[in-house]
C-alpha cells in the first residue's frame, strides 16, 4: 500500500532535530495542530524555548517541502512556556514517540467546514493604576496613527487628566521623535522611570535602542517587551494610557490584549478605500478578541486651499463608511495642515503648537469625546 502523505509529513518531521533537547521536534513534542489539505498544502505550529535556534522553523519548512506530494508550508511559530518545555524534556528521556498533534484539515474549497474549536488564551491582567488603557490602530502603515495617539494623549493632559503614552509599534518607534525626547530613561529601584514630555509620561523602545538599530524579533519577544512597559515602568496613577499600536493585526497587538484588559480601542484611518479596507480588517480583529471600539477617526480628511476651498485629496467619506460599518461614532476628521507635519518632527504636538489651528482644534474635540465616555 502506498504511503500517505500525512504518513511522509510525519517521517520528515522526525528528521527534524533540535540541538537543546538533543531529539527530533515530534518525540520533544513542539509540533503542534497539524494540519493539510487535499491539493498539498500544510500548515503547522511549532512551539519554540527563548534557548532554541530560530534557524528550527526554517529546517522544519524545508523539510517539509522536500516531501512528495506537498505544495505549500506555513509554519507558524509561539513560545514554548517552562512547562511545556519540561514536559517535552520529559517525553525525549522516556524515548516515547508521541507523533505531531494534529487538527482539523485546512479548509478546502467547495467542502463544507466544521466549526472552528476555540483556542485558550492568557487571561488579561487589569492594571487599575493604568486608568483606561485605549489602543490606537490602523490597518496600514502612513495614515497618521502615531500623529493622532500623540495629540489625543496631550490634549487630555492639557484638560488636568493624568495621562501615560506606550509606544507599542516596536518596528517603527517614533514617539520619542514626536515628543522632543531622545534621551534614555533612568532606572530606580528596578523600575523604568519614563520621561515627561508635554504633561504625559511617556514610554518607547525608541528610548532604550539606537535610532538606526532594526527590530529584528519574534513574537513572544515582542510579547515580553510589551509586558516589561506595563509591568516594569513607574507609571504613577493615570486616568489614561494610550498605547500607540503597529499597523496591521500582528504580534503587537495580540501580545497587548492578552496581556492587559483594555477599555476600547480607536481606529484611524484615510478617506481612500484601501486605507478603510485595511482598517476595518484592524477593527475586526478587536471585536474577535471582546475589546470594544471606541470609534472611528479620519485623519487627512481635506485640505484647505488659500481660497478657503476644501479639496478631497485622498477622497471623502472613508471615515464615516467604516464607523457605520463597524456601528461606531465617527470621532472626527482632521484636514491635512503643513504645522500637524512640523510639529511632529520638531517634537510639539500641534495641539501645543498652533493650538488655534483646525487640525488641533479637531483633535482637541475628539479628546474631549474620548474623555466624556
Amino acid at each position: 500500500m502506498a504511503e500517505t502523505l500525512p504518513a511522509r509529513i510525519d517521517r520528515a518531521l522526525y528528521s527534524v532535530r533540535n540541538a537543546r533537547t538533543g531529539t527530533d521536534v515530534v518525540r520533544g513534542e513542539q509540533v503542534r495542530d497539524v494540519a493539510t489539505t487535499t491539493d498539498g498544502r500544510v500548515k503547522l505550529t511549532l512551539l519554540l524555548a527563548d534557548a532554541d535556534d530560530p534557524t528550527l522553523a526554517r529546517e522544519v519548512r524545508q523539510a517539509l517541502e522536500a516531501v512528495e506530494g506537498v505544495v505549500a508550508v506555513r509554519v507558524d511559530v509561539q513560545p514554548l512556556s517552562g512547562a511545556a518545555e519540561a514536559g517535552s524534556t520529559a517525553s525525549s528521556a522516556a524515548g516515547g514517540q508521541p507523533g505531531p498533534k494534529r487538527r482539523d484539515p485546512l479548509p478546502v474549497m467547495g467542502q463544507p467546514q466544521s466549526a472552528a474549536k476555540p483556542v485558550a488564551a492568557p487571561t488579561p491582567m487589569a492594571f487599575p493604576a493604568l486608568g483606561r488603557i485605549i489602543a490606537v490602530s490602523s490597518g496600514k502603515g502612513g495614515v497618521g496613527k502615531s500623529t493622532v495617539t500623540v495629540n489625543l494623549a496631550v490634549a487630555l493632559a492639557k484638560l488636568g487628566r493624568h495621562v501615560g503614552l506606550l509606544d507599542a509599534d516596536i518596528y517603527g518607534p517614533d514617539i520619542p521623535r514626536m515628543m522632543g525626547i531622545m534621551v534614555a530613561p533612568p532606572v530606580e529601584n528596578e523600575k523604568i522611570v519614563p520621561p515627561e514630555a508635554h504633561g504625559v509620561k511617556l514610554m518607547s523602545l525608541g528610548f532604550l535602542i539606537e535610532h538606526d538599530q532594526p527590530a529584528i524579533w519574534r513574537g513572544p519577544i515582542v510579547m515580553k517587551i510589551i509586558n516589561q512597559f506595563l509591568r516594569d515602568v513607574r507609571w504613577g496613577r493615570l486616568d489614561y494610557l494610550f498605547v500607540d499600536m503597529p499597523p496591521g493585526t500582528g504580534d503587537a497587538q495580540l501580545s497587548l490584549v492578552q496581556a492587559a484588559q483594555l477599555a476600547g480601542a480607536i481606529i484611524v484611518t484615510t478617506p481612500q478605500e484601501v486605507a478603510v479596507g485595511d482598517a476595518l480588517r484592524g477593527a475586526k480583529m478587536f471585536e474577535r478578541v471582546g475589546v470594544p471600539i471606541l470609534g472611528v477617526v479620519e485623519n487627512m480628511s481635506w485640505w484647505e486651499s488659500p481660497d478657503g476651498r476644501r479639496l478631497p485629496i485622498f477622497g471623502s467619506g472613508g471615515g464615516a463608511r467604516l464607523a457605520l460599518e463597524l456601528g461606531v461614532p465617527l470621532l472626527g476628521e482632521i484636514p491635512l495642515h503643513q504645522p500637524v507635519r512640523e510639529g511632529g518632527d520638531s517634537g510639539t504636538p500641534v495641539v501645543v503648537s498652533a493650538p488655534e489651528s483646525a487640525p488641533a482644534m479637531a483633535l482637541a474635540s475628539i479628546a474631549e469625546r474620548v474623555d466624556s465616555t
